[in-house]
């Protein structure tokens, strides 16, 4: 009897990613593909997100699955026209944020004794601060770093969580309309405050994105003469 051909070893899944993205930005790939760029795509990103958000929150793995190598596909595209660029390639990305966590994470990797959530947290955005320090990307204010393309909403809750947490708040930004809310009483509060919005033909987003803004500037105006 004829020996039986031993089944061809495939490679890692994650190069055969990157060879199939190089084969559909090359010569003889797909036209849409090829007439993509960094800017064209850069919203696939959060539409990817958002499905896998919708995934993880229906429990379901199957979805999650998909919507997880469709958020790999963003990352891997955009690996690849930088790397027709000459500026970086996938390896460089996936090395980069290896040792970045490596050294953010310094009470599992090194010898500093961090032990509960508030010590990490404090420890990790002073590495930070030390890490953009000199450079381009230094950030000064300890408000700095949050995505300016936020959902207005997320952009204030972390705006407010930082302002609290490097002690700038210590009192509320603003007055409630109520002394206390509950989950629910809160949440229809907001989608009442949307809902009117709308009638009178105001965009909340827009209105809350501009709050949130004024707020940013009276605390960094605070920041700086608390530092003087």
């Amino acid at each position: 009897m004829p020996a039986k051909r031993k089944p061809k070893k495939r490679k890692p899944a994650i190069d055969e990613l990157i060879e199939v993205m190089a084969r559909l930005r090359g010569p003889g790939g797909c036209p849409w593909d090829r007439e993509q760029d960094h800017k064209s795509i850069r919203f696939h990103a959060v539409e990817e997100v958002y499905e896998l958000i919708d995934a993880i929150e229906a429990g379901d793995d199957h979805e999650m699955l998909e919507e997880c190598g469709d958020l790999l596909l963003q990352v891997v595209f955009h690996c690849q026209l930088a790397k027709e660029r000459e500026a970086f390639d996938f390896e460089q990305a996936a090395r980069t944020i290896t040792e970045k966590l490596i050294r953010r994470h310094p009470h599992v990797f090194g010898d500093s004794n961090a032990k509960d959530v508030d010590a990490v947290w404090t420890q990790w955005e002073k590495i930070k601060r030390e890490e953009k320090k000199g450079t381009q990307h230094e950030r000064p204010s300890v408000l700095d770093g949050i995505p300016r393309h936020l959902p207005s909403l997320q952009r204030a809750e972390k705006l407010i969580k930082k302002a609290r947490k490097n002690k700038l708040s210590d009192k509320p930004l603003s007055k409630p309309a109520k002394q206390r809310y509950t989950k629910t009483t809160l949440a229809r509060e907001l989608f009442a405050l949307a809902e009117y919005a709308q009638r009178k033909g105001w965009q909340p987003e827009a209105l809350l994105r501009a709050e949130t803004n004024r707020q940013e500037k009276a605390l960094r105006k605070k920041e700086t003469c608390t530092a003087k």
